[in-house]
């Protein structure tokens, strides 16, 4: 499986030896690149092993993610490293993991927005946070702040639960005057996730979040939202439902947060629900691997090679060899399915899954920017006939992630180390056939 874009300074889709009678693109033409934009807190995870009496200690609730004050950080921090209790200390946020992962896959640009610490000094959490980020994500629009930015805690207890904490600093004061309309609408697709929507008091990420979704939503750029978290959709799945409906295009869940805002803990069923608001939709659903759902224009359908799936939805399977396409650009739609187990069964030892579902979305991210790369470059290729959504189909797209998500899986950061080998015969059919 291959993509265009720079991935190791070479192009996986040739365009530059194409046939010269038929190539549009001049060989002195510089091929015109393509990013996509990221929102996001910017934090540092620390990741530690406790019991639960040290949870009540501290008035932590047990597997929820809940906010804390600056004097319980202190405290938690200082008793963790006293006990010599950390494990890893990782720059993190979801979306912050996604857009390293992405350029990491494409070894090409994307452009984190949200706040960093004026003054960075060496073993900070800002200098953390900068070290353990890709050199391709683009870190020059991020608003300086006097002060810290937010440190998440995951705490794992014996079962193996994890409760996160989050101590804030000033990670939620992006301003909406920092967002530039003209970045959002000239990028590939404008990624957030629902803990942009938690804020309170003096902090104005939320307004500057809605101001970039505006100016995106106008200049027809996909938003991506990613759900993070059931307990944050549980307290109004309401509003969440009329706010994917009216301004997301693609939505990222677990089989958690599916049933938290569709109230069907099946995942293909609140995959399929899910589409009555966006137009691709990406369910995790731990050991039962990943699905995907979208639309495809009826006359551009393709059927699967592949054995029918049983399920909630009979043969939900069987196009989805085709390519995703926006519901509004299909002339007759119906709706296309794909699930794949996890890659290999999964890994023998699993050192962490904090972070594994950003990988996923920032595999579905890279094949959709591969679509924009491709028709900005050769825009009379037949590939453009049909006016897609994804360069792949939602089966090939589906065993990307999948193969992404394995590589966070058995790795202790949340975050993509290094990127994929270049020619992957575990994403041909024949390889999972063995």
């Amino acid at each position: 499986m291959k993509f265009p874009g720079r991935r190791r300074h070479k192009h996986y889709f040739p365009v530059e030896e194409k046939d010269p009678l038929t190539n549009q693109i001049s060989h002195s033409s510089k091929l015109r690149r393509n990013y996509i934009v990221g929102i996001d807190q910017i934090v540092v995870d620390i990741e530690a092993k406790v019991d639960n009496q040290f949870l009540a200690q501290y008035g932590l609730q047990r597997g929820m993610s809940q906010v804390i004050d600056d004097e319980t950080t202190n405290a938690l921090y200082s008793r963790l490293k006293s006990d010599n209790m950390i494990d890893y200390e990782f720059a993190g946020g979801t979306i912050g993991n996604t857009m390293h992962n992405y350029s990491v896959l494409t070894d090409d640009r994307s452009v984190l927005l949200g706040v960093m610490s004026e003054n960075i000094k060496i073993g900070s959490y800002a200098y953390r946070f900068v070290s353990n980020t890709s050199s391709r994500v683009d870190l020059e629009h991020l608003q300086a702040v006097e002060g810290p930015i937010g440190r998440c805690f995951t705490l794992i207890d014996e079962s193996g639960e994890r409760t996160f904490a989050i101590s804030p600093g000033l990670m939620n004061r992006l301003r909406p005057e920092s967002i530039s309309q003209e970045l959002i609408a000239q990028s590939s697709a404008l990624v957030i996730s629902a803990y942009l929507m938690r804020t309170t008091g003096a902090d104005t990420m939320t307004q500057a979040t809605l101001k970039a979704v505006e100016y995106a939503n106008k200049a027809g750029v996909p938003v991506v939202l990613t759900l993070g978290t059931k307990f944050l959709i549980e307290q109004d799945p309401s509003w969440w439902q009329q706010f994917v409906k009216d301004h997301v295009d693609i939505l990222a869940m677990n089989e958690e947060e599916g049933l938290a805002i569709t109230g069907f803990d099946d995942p293909l069923l609140a995959a399929d629900k899910a589409l009555d608001w966006v137009d691709l939709v990406i369910c995790t659903a731990g050991a039962q691997g990943m699905f995907l759902a979208g639309f495809i224009d009826e006359c551009w359908k393709r059927q699967t090679e592949h054995p029918l799936m049983p399920g909630a939805i009979a043969d939900f399977n069987k196009y989805e060899y085709s390519r995703a396409m926006r519901y509004k650009d299909c002339q007759k739609p119906m709706k296309i399915y794909s699930h794949t187990a996890p890659y290999m069964g999964g890994p023998d030892s699993i050192k962490n899954t904090n972070g594994a579902g950003d990988g996923a979305l920032a595999a579905v991210l890279h094949d959709i920017s591969a679509n924009v790369y491709h028709q900005i470059n050769v825009p009379s290729s037949s590939k453009h006939t049909i006016k897609a959504l994804t360069y792949s189909s939602l089966s090939q797209i589906s065993k990307y992630a999948n193969r992404v998500s394995y590589e966070v899986l058995v790795q202790h950061s949340p975050r993509l180390t290094r990127g994929l080998p270049e020619r992957e015969d575990s994403l041909q059919q024949a390889y999972w056939e063995q």
